[in-house]
């Protein structure tokens, strides 16, 4: 027999397997050696409480038949025909790389193209970035294999309700090597350290079976013809060396690629303004961040995880949020091109560094520059821009980050020193409060209070603001069929994942391009 049971445990039992075992049988009134297997299936820390304790749900087998839980389902990738047809990819993020598979599941033979370069050599230069500031235009945090998430703290968070999509993705990403732990945890990552190897994993199997991957390969345009009723269609693409490769084309860009969308949209291709988020990266000292969360003053102790918070209010009508929080992690320049003053944040798996960072960031919406009007749908993105150039003018033209300590920037005042900080090229005292437009930092120091209020201790000098969190997201929607997910207007074409406005993360970008690909199968049958 196979019977679901939640237990209520304290940190130091749920990290004892016999301790499991032990309580496991006394729930089901059963002796330890009675149970044949248990596999948790959800983990979840309880800090609401001074007493912190670990939520776990488990499936246990027990009874004569020596049944056993079976593991994640395994996908065999069979080899691809090279006379299958095929499928263009243009992004090699995971949205483009989760489509890929699919394809190859599907029958279909993938060509991903990606402007940016493979893992590995991406890695140097991102080193090189760190360490001499200098850019390079197609391999940074941003562009390159894997996508902007490949160099993040790895959240698997989603707010998809296609729950079956969620499951699958996150089984493929153990096939390819992420820990177990990741179908259980009730906020699972993956770590900046182990998703360059898995990335490489996939990248390896959609080669061995029949597809192909190209990097240094930028998609300039579409090759895009009319039928004799005036309706466009999209044959392939063109890359900027001239080549012409043809095929549907799922568009998974990536939220960064403004020289694409410019020339996709001279081309005639249908986008619409969409919302976004935009703020600042707020990073404390981990430790104090443990103590406020678990409400202790020996913080996280043996047996608990780098604490996280989430935290949301209001603003005269707009959302104010913690975004993309990262316990243990660093801060880092995520510029993907010369002239950006850009931060992001990221972290390893243990998530064991000296501080803890987050987005704190403010909805905005078309509209809200109308100084921008005049660029239309690319209102938002040039506000974006502008405002990126303004932050690395106030750095002297370097990938130093302004910052300010929190409680200064609350009362909009300079920071006469700062901090130590994760952040690698340096911080410099500047008045954040000030580079910000009014719609955000009037909004974000409400914000900060309400945040204090609500956990005492958390508005803090010891915090710091730094620089600009600008690329939460694209702020250019490619409009799509909600049925076929087809371009509204051109037939062939698939705007997919984050860079089309249709995904907020690794997950979601993933079931995104997979559906995409289901779409093209239903097409051509």
């Amino acid at each position: 027999m196979i019977e679901k049971l939640s237990l209520r445990l304290r940190p130091e039992e749920a990290a004892s397997e016999e301790i499991i075992r032990l309580e496991t049988s006394r729930a089901l009134g059963l002796k330890p050696d009675r149970i044949n297997d248990i596999k948790i299936t959800k983990r979840s820390v309880d800090a609401r409480k001074r007493d912190v304790v670990i939520n776990l749900t488990v499936m246990v087998a027990f009874g004569d038949d020596k049944q056993a839980i079976g593991d994640a389902p395994f996908v065999e990738f069979k080899r691809v025909s090279d006379k299958a047809p095929q499928i263009i990819i243009v992004g090699a993020g995971p949205a483009g790389l989760f489509a890929a598979l699919r394809a190859i599941e599907s029958g279909f033979r993938p060509i991903v193209f990606e402007r940016g370069k493979d893992v590995d050599t991406r890695r140097i230069d991102i080193a090189k970035l760190n360490r001499t500031g200098i850019v390079d235009a197609e391999s940074n945090y941003c562009f390159g294999e894997g996508g902007a998430g490949t160099f993040s703290d790895g959240k698997l968070h989603t707010r998809s309700k296609k729950r079956g999509d969620n499951d699958a993705v996150m089984a493929l990403l153990v096939q390819f090597g992420a820990k177990p732990d990741i179908l259980s945890d009730s906020h699972p990552h993956v770590g900046s350290d182990r998703l360059p190897h898995i990335i490489k994993a996939i990248r390896e199997k959609i080669i061995e079976c029949g597809g192909d991957v190209r990097f240094g390969s930028r998609v300039d345009g579409l090759i895009i013809e009319e039928n004799p009723d005036g309706k466009k269609i999209c044959k392939g693409v063109r890359l900027s060396d001239g080549s012409k490769h043809y095929g549907d084309v799922i568009l998974a860009t990536g939220h960064s690629a403004r020289d694409t969308l410019r020339n996709l949209h001279a081309q005639g291709v249908g986008m619409e303004a969409k919302g976004f988020a935009m703020g600042v990266r707020l990073e404390h000292p981990s430790e104090l961040i443990d103590r406020l969360q678990y409400h202790t003053p020996e913080g996280r102790g043996a047996y608990l995880p780098a604490a996280e918070y989430n935290y949301v209010t209001q603003v005269d009508g707009r959302g104010v949020y913690s975004f993309c929080m990262c316990p243990g992690g660093v801060v880092v320049p995520a510029v993907s091109a010369p002239g950006e003053s850009v931060v992001n944040g990221m972290s390893a798996s243990a998530r064991s560094g000296r501080w803890s960072n987050s987005g704190m960031v403010v909805e905005l919406r078309p509209g809200d520059f109308p100084e921008y009007s005049e660029y239309g749908v690319f209102e938002l993105l040039r506000a974006q821009e502008e405002i990126e150039k303004r932050f690395y003018e106030a750095a002297d033209r370097t990938l130093q980050a302004p910052a300010q300590r929190m409680y200064d920037f609350v009362k909009g005042k300079s920071s006469a020193n700062l901090p130590k900080s994760s952040y690698p090229p340096g911080l410099l005292s500047r008045r954040v409060d000030q580079l910000l437009p009014p719609v955000i930092s009037r909004r974000l120091q409400e914000g900060f209070k309400v945040f204090g209020q609500r956990s005492r201790g958390f508005l803090t000098n010891e915090a710091c603001v730094i620089g600009l969190e600008s690329r939460t997201s694209s702020p250019v929607r490619l409009p799509r069929d909600k049925e076929t997910l087809c371009h509204v207007n051109i037939e062939g074409l698939y705007p997919a994942g984050e860079g089309a406005g249709y995904a907020g993360g690794i997950i979601s970008a993933a079931i995104d391009g997979r559906r995409c690909v289901d779409s093209i199968c239903k097409k051509q049958k």
